[in-house]
């Protein structure tokens, strides 16, 4: 057990792959006429709650339970209290999935994760006396209380789709802040390394923390009244700061290495995502609702997490920062997969082969990548090649 649970990315990021293709194929497989599982929560309340709080949970416990000792300096978790944190994360995915003769019960024992992990996260930061950082802290707290929200409103009877936003605003918040701080400083690396001194990423400046306040602003206001003009107004300032933003990042000159530039690629789905969320508030008969949803998490989230996921393997297990053809595979199915469900927006007929069409190569992309990377982790392994 001791060398299963050495290193939390090496449990919770295939886990999320396998939750993220099994979920889309329960979801496929149900639509067609297929087995639908005895689950505590009715098939487009699995599909929404376990995609949104399944899946993502396990990859931002991958990430976090990985990230947070290189900021503060403290030893990882890892062994049996790494153990008992994804098992509890399995329990719930179990509870639901099987629970719906005590659904009380199967939320109650859900809910539980992201609540200890949000405790575990603030333990360490707090510790180290790590300010920098309690953004992050609180944002993991507030996905757990939206997860609990959800959860309540659900079986109460009550609307929890405000829950749902939350939870796609704390999503958004954090690819804004971590994935703008970590595709310009790599590509700044890769640059420095191929002897590339001039046109380097700008250095985090005013216009950043300016950008990330017009994101945080537009998502508080997208959460509260999705429909207003306010929000649509404030979502479409945030997109385009995000994309200047982005600009400012020379990612043209990541073309050759997939590994960078599909951090810069889903950087720039948040931007798009922003714009057709604002467009959505303000002229709903051009752009519908779930088109920019699913450009949120279909693309956006989807690929930032197939981003981080494969560089942190590859990283952590001493493997070259490349993407090989595998990984680029991975990252054409995904990048596929979201453009086919985001085009139904507007697509009135024949929606049936595009969403088998969509489901199969978006999950497909997380499937492959939970068996590759799976494999990898087999391997001997050797430094870390940051």
């Amino acid at each position: 057990m001791e060398r299963l649970f050495a290193r939390a990315f090496a449990v919770f990021f295939p886990a999320a792959g396998l939750q993220a293709a099994l979920q889309i194929g329960i979801w496929v497989n149900g639509l067609s006429g297929g087995w639908v599982p005895p689950s505590a929560l009715d098939p487009l309340a699995l599909h929404i709650h376990e995609m949104l709080f399944g899946f993502l949970s396990a990859v931002i416990a991958g990430f976090l339970l990985t990230a947070v000792p290189n900021w503060t300096g403290r030893l990882p978790l890892k062994g049996r209290r790494l153990a008992f944190l994804f098992f509890l994360w399995l329990a719930g995915r179990l509870a639901l999935l099987f629970g719906d003769s005590a659904p009380q019960l199967a939320a109650a024992i859900d809910s539980l994760f992201l609540l200890v992990l949000a405790a575990a996260v603030w333990r360490e930061i707090l510790a180290a006396g790590n300010k920098k950082n309690i953004p992050v802290c609180i944002l993991i707290s507030l996905l757990a209380l939206a997860n609990a929200g959800w959860l309540i409103s659900y079986l109460s009877g009550f609307e929890s789709r405000g829950f749902e936003r939350a939870a796609l605003g704390v999503f958004a918040m954090l690819i804004a802040m971590i994935g703008g701080r970590i595709t310009p400083s790599f590509t700044r690396n890769w640059l420095a390394k191929r002897g590339d001194r001039e046109g380097l990423p700008a250095s985090v400046g005013t216009f950043d923390k300016v950008a990330l306040v017009c994101v945080a602003v537009a998502l508080v206001g997208w959460v509260a009244a999705p429909e207003s003009l306010a929000a649509g107004i404030l979502l479409l300032i945030a997109g385009a700061a995000t994309l200047l933003r982005l600009g400012r990042w020379a990612g043209h000159r990541t073309i050759a290495e997939p590994l960078l530039l599909v951090l810069h690629v889903a950087y720039g789905s948040l931007g798009i995502s922003l714009l057709l969320l604002g467009g959505a508030a303000l002229w709903p008969h051009l752009i519908s609702v779930p088109a920019a949803l699913h450009s949120l998490t279909a693309g956006t989230i989807g690929l930032m997490t197939l981003a981080v996921m494969t560089r942190a393997m590859l990283g952590h297990a001493g493997r070259p920062l490349t993407a090989d053809k595998v990984t680029q595979v991975i990252y054409l199915l995904l990048v596929v997969g979201a453009v086919l469900r985001v085009a139904m927006g507007w697509i009135d007929t024949a929606t049936q082969p595009f969403l088998m069409l969509a489901g199969m190569s978006w999950g497909g992309a997380f499937a492959l990548f939970a068996f590759w990377y799976v494999r990898l982790l087999c391997l001997p392994q050797r430094e870390p090649g940051h």
